[in-house]
């Protein structure tokens, strides 16, 4: 057995998504599942898609919405939550093999097996994360990735665990370097701003407000925006064989 495939979640970060999604979908969940979904088909639309396998499905919302876009032929899911496996299960999406409970870092599937491996809001939780990315990258030839891009100039000194589960923080930069050393090539990055309806849902007339001066603040100064405030960053990568 090699270091590597000693790696394990560690019993706290197993305790914090064991029910993390007992009450089934959420409006909250699905809104944000709606940019996350559109930012994959954006960034990936031109490279092969038939076969897709989402790392950290959660409770099946992007699936779902990928399977309403008709965003690829055969998906499948991989969760170490006993709740979202669950709910995704429950959730008959069109066009999913299979759903199943993982241990977060060794991925079930031979080698080459998808044309797209998605990891949407998964990195930032992982304790391994150039473990799982490899792995990512041995079983598809393309790699989607999309974190918060919160390593800005507030983000706190120290750290503070939450309910959240967040551990890792991004800048663009740093999540785009992640990538290229773990045997990926960049094809396609942005930084993008969570959706109106998003904002405008965590707090009503005030997040719309809040959405145009975000908007309008990285249209201007990309770069001054996204070290200031907290944005997504997506990339579709390719793996070096």
């Amino acid at each position: 057995m090699t270091m590597a495939d000693s790696i394990e979640i560690s019993d706290r970060l197993k305790a914090n998504y064991e029910d993390y999604y007992e009450q089934g979908d959420s409006e909250w969940r699905w809104l944000g599942a709606l940019d996350k979904a559109n930012n994959i088909v954006s960034l990936c639309s031109a490279l092969p898609h038939s076969s897709i396998l989402e790392i950290g499905a959660g409770e099946g919302s992007v699936l779902k919405r990928l399977s309403d876009m008709s965003f690829g032929d055969r998906l499948y899911a991989l969760e170490i939550s006993p709740t979202g496996v669950e709910a995704i299960n429950k959730r008959r999406i069109p066009h999913l093999v299979e759903c199943l409970l993982f241990d977060g870092y060794s991925i079930p599937y031979g080698d080459h097996k998808f044309d797209l491996v998605i990891l949407s809001h998964v990195i930032e939780h992982v304790e391994y994360p150039r473990r799982l990315i490899h792995e990512a990258a041995r079983v598809a030839e393309h790699v989607f990735v999309e974190v918060p891009l919160e390593d800005t100039i507030r983000l706190k000194r120290d750290f503070v665990p939450d309910k959240v589960g967040h551990i890792n923080f991004y800048s663009a930069k740093t999540i785009r370097r992640l990538m290229q050393t773990c045997g990926l090539d960049v094809l396609h990055q942005t930084v993008t701003n969570p959706s109106k309806v998003v904002h405008t849902y965590q707090k009503g007339k005030k997040g719309c407000f809040n959405y145009f001066v975000r908007e309008c603040f990285l249209r201007i100064l990309p770069g001054l925006a996204s070290s200031v405030l907290v944005y997504h960053s997506s990339l579709a990568c390719r793996a070096r064989r």
